[in-house]
C-alpha cells in the first residue's frame, strides 16, 4: 500500500499522459481545462487504494480512475452551467471561460470519453465496470434533477435530502471504491462493503461540503461561499435549521429561500446567522461525524488486513477535516 499523496501523484502523472490533442480545439480545450485544475483527486485516488486494498497494482485500476475522474469533471461542467456557477476550484467556470453551448458538448464529450476507458479492461471486467458505472451515472442525474427540484419546494424533508445528496455525490464515491475491488477480482461481499464505505464516506462528504459552502474561508474553499444561500438550495442547513426554528424564524426563512431579493450579502449572513442560533450548523457537523462512524464501523467487517483497514480509516478522517 502506498501514502495518499503517492496514489495522487500517481494518477496525475496518468491524467498528464491522456492530454487529447484533437480538432475542434473547442471541444477539446475545455477538458483538458477542466481536468487540469485540480483538486484532490478524491475518487479516483479511491480506485486506487481499493485494488491494492484487494491486492491488485494500482497500475491495474488507472484506467478506471481516469473514468471516474472524467465522468465526474463532466458533472461539474454541466452543474455549473446549470447553478451559473462562476468559479470551480478557484478559476473560471468552463462556460464562463468559453460559452454554455461549449461547456455543453464538452460535457457531453467527457461522459463518452469516460466509458472509452473501460475498454482497456478484458470483457468480463469491463462488463461489470461499465454495468456499474451505467447504474451510477444515471443516479447522479437522478439526484441532481432532485436537488434542481428542491429549490422550489417547501416541504422538502431530510430523509429526502440525504436521498438526493446519496445519488448525486455518494454513489460515485462508492463506486469508485468498488470499480477497484472488481479489477481486483476480490469476494462479492468484500466489494459490497466496500460500496457501502464509499456510500456513507460520501455522504458525509456532501455535507460537509455543504457546511463550507456556508462556513468555508474564501480563500480556501475555491468556490463561491455563500453559492447555496444564494441559489436557495433547501441544504442540511436549511432544513435543520427549519426543524429546530420557532415559527416566526421558519417563516423569515422562507421569505429568505423565496422572495428576498435585496442585498446578496445581507441576505447570506442573516441566513448564516439563523443556521448557528437555531443549532442547525452544530446539527449538520453532527451529522458528518456520524456517517463518517458509519463508514469505519463497515470497515471492520471487511476481510483485510489492520493496516489496510487503517490507511482508510485515515484517508476518512483526513477528508473530513478538509477547509476546500
Amino acid at each position: 500500500m502506498q501514502s495518499v499523496s503517492a496514489y495522487q501523484s500517481f494518477f496525475v502523472a496518468y491524467l498528464e499522459n491522456q492530454i487529447i490533442l484533437k480538432e475542434p480545439r473547442n471541444l477539446y480545450d475545455p477538458i483538458q481545462y477542466i481536468l487540469s485544475l485540480g483538486g484532490k483527486r478524491m475518487r479516483p485516488v479511491l480506485t486506487l487504494m481499493s485494488a491494492e486494498i484487494f491486492d491488485v497494482s494500482y497500475e491495474k485500476a488507472l484506467p478506471a480512475a481516469m473514468a471516474v475522474e472524467v465522468f465526474h469533471n463532466f458533472s461539474l461542467v454541466h452543474d455549473d452551467i446549470m447553478d451559473a456557477a462562476p468559479l470551480r476550484r478557484g478559476n473560471v467556470t468552463v462556460h464562463e471561460k468559453w460559452d454554455t453551448n461549449t461547456g455543453i458538448l464538452s460535457g457531453d464529450a467527457m461522459l463518452i470519453l469516460a466509458y472509452q476507458y473501460f475498454e482497456k479492461y478484458e470483457p468480463k471486467i469491463f462488463r461489470k465496470l461499465a454495468k456499474l458505472f451505467s447504474k451510477t451515472a444515471l443516479e447522479v442525474c437522478e439526484g441532481q434533477q432532485w436537488d434542481v427540484d428542491f429549490e422550489t419546494r417547501t416541504d422538502v424533508t431530510i430523509p429526502e435530502y440525504l436521498k438526493m445528496i446519496e445519488f448525486k455525490t455518494a454513489v460515485l464515491v462508492a463506486a469508485a471504491m468498488k470499480m477497484g475491488a472488481i479489477i481486483a477480482k476480490t469476494s462479492k461481499t468484500n466489494a459490497k462493503l466496500i460500496y457501502e464505505f464509499g456510500l456513507n464516506l460520501g455522504i458525509a462528504f456532501q455535507l460537509q461540503d455543504d457546511y463550507l459552502d456556508a462556513f468555508g474561508d474564501p480563500a480556501t474553499f475555491g468556490k463561491q461561499v455563500g453559492g447555496d444561500i444564494i441559489e436557495n438550495k433547501k441544504t442540511f442547513l436549511f432544513l435543520k435549521a427549519m426543524e429546530f426554528s420557532n415559527a416566526t424564524l421558519q417563516a423569515r426563512l422562507l421569505y429568505l429561500f423565496t422572495e428576498y431579493a435585496d442585498n446578496v450579502e445581507a441576505k447570506i449572513e442573516e441566513v448564516k446567522q439563523i443556521f448557528n442560533e437555531s443549532g442547525a450548523s452544530q446539527a449538520t457537523q453532527d451529522a458528518i461525524k456520524e456517517f463518517t462512524q458509519n463508514a469505519f464501523e463497515t470497515l471492520e467487517k471487511m476481510n483485510i488486513d489492520a493496516d489496510k483497514k487503517a490507511l482508510l480509516q485515515s484517508f476518512g478522517e483526513n477528508l473530513m477535516q478538509r477547509k476546500v
